[in-house]
């Protein structure tokens, strides 16, 4: 659901621009008071863990298009909504500035598509009024899989009426909003399960993870580090080795974009779009997920050829998610542990 820039005008990216820094610079404040000093290591390693699932396209049957696992109500239920967000956030802007993946001028949109929906209106409005503060296995599921399936449905809706604001792209609000509904719907169904299955395991060696109130503060990092360790090693094989495996499919977005157009792609060039991929052009040194020191000199073209393979076994994009995702671990780490510092000195 990652959006191009093509597909906003510089009036509506620079709105969900102001939008989404002001939900960060709130959830920055709301993370320093609630985030427990054990928690921050949590927050960058699923950070790096949403971030090689991010990797992980899965074939959808019968459609000839593909989707992926967002995340957000896997960080929301275990960080909580404000450091879920944070992390989210770190994930998405890691992913435009050195990965191309999303536009420069669209970032406040994928945030606000793919963090604020499903970390504060999702999770708070659905997860948490199913759960509560008694949380069962089958009230997780239900929790998980209703609010999961409407944060992306939400998402997608987020993208059509951006894309029908923008008016700049040939994409009819009700033709495209037909495309994109129902598939997000079995994206939204896939990552339902597979988050029930993750925090199900989580609940089986962490369980003080999903305690409440001042027992949530009270967590002792123990019975974590155990889950650190995991979920980073997870993490580490799933960028590295797993996401050969990627499904070369159109995801969802550029599936229904390809369907209400005919085009994968929607082109505009504007001077501010021109800049915005000046910029991206120089600061994704990982474009494409792809290190340019594995990739032997002359083998471009191959490389490109390579990725219609499945697998595409490939070093390059190996290197490339190994890297992004002890990037991610230490952006959203590094900025979990500084909201911290902010609040104490604050409170001091």
């Amino acid at each position: 659901m990652h959006m191009a820039d093509a597909l906003i005008s510089p009036a509506v990216g620079g709105t969900m621009w102001v939008a989404s820094a002001a939900v960060t610079y709130y959830a920055a404040k709301k993370t320093g008071k609630d985030l427990s000093d054990q928690k921050v290591p949590l927050m960058g390693v699923l950070g790096a863990f949403v971030f090689a699932v991010q990797m992980i396209n899965f074939a959808i049957p019968g459609t000839g298009s593909s989707g992926h696992l967002a995340g957000g109500m896997l960080l929301s239920v275990l960080l909580g909504p404000h450091a879920g967000f944070l992390t989210m956030t770190s994930i998405l802007t890691i992913q435009a500035l050195l990965f191309a993946d999303g536009g420069l001028l669209a970032l406040g949109c994928n945030i606000f598509n793919m963090a604020f929906f499903s970390c504060y209106l999702a999770y708070s409005l659905i997860y948490r009024k199913i759960v509560n503060d008694k949380p069962s296995r089958l009230l997780v599921a239900i929790g998980v899989t209703l609010s999961t399936i409407s944060s992306l449905l939400l998402g997608a809706l987020g993208v059509v009426a951006e894309t029908s604001a923008s008016g700049i792209s040939d994409l009819p609000y009700q033709t495209f909003a037909l495309f994109m509904l129902p598939i997000h719907f079995v994206i939204g169904a896939v990552e339902a399960a597979v988050t029930t299955v993750v925090l199900w395991y989580l609940w089986q060696q962490a369980p003080t993870l999903f305690a409440a109130g001042e027992r949530k503060k009270s967590a002792q990092l123990f019975p974590l580090r155990r889950v650190v360790l995991t979920v980073m090693l997870v993490a580490v094989m799933t960028s590295g080795f797993l996401s050969w495996f990627a499904s070369t499919r159109p995801d969802g977005l550029e599936w229904a974009v390809s369907k209400t157009t005919g085009s994968e792609e929607v082109a505009n060039t504007t001077p501010l779009h021109e800049l915005a991929a000046l910029w991206q052009r120089k600061s994704a040194v990982f474009a494409d997920y792809q290190v340019a020191f594995f990739a032997a000199p002359g083998k471009g073209d191959a490389k490109r050829e390579e990725q219609q393979v499945w697998p595409a076994v490939n070093e390059s994009t190996s290197g490339a998610g190994v890297l992004g995702s002890v990037l991610t671990l230490l952006a959203a780490g590094g900025i979990g542990a500084g909201c911290r510092v902010l609040a104490k000195r604050s409170a001091g």
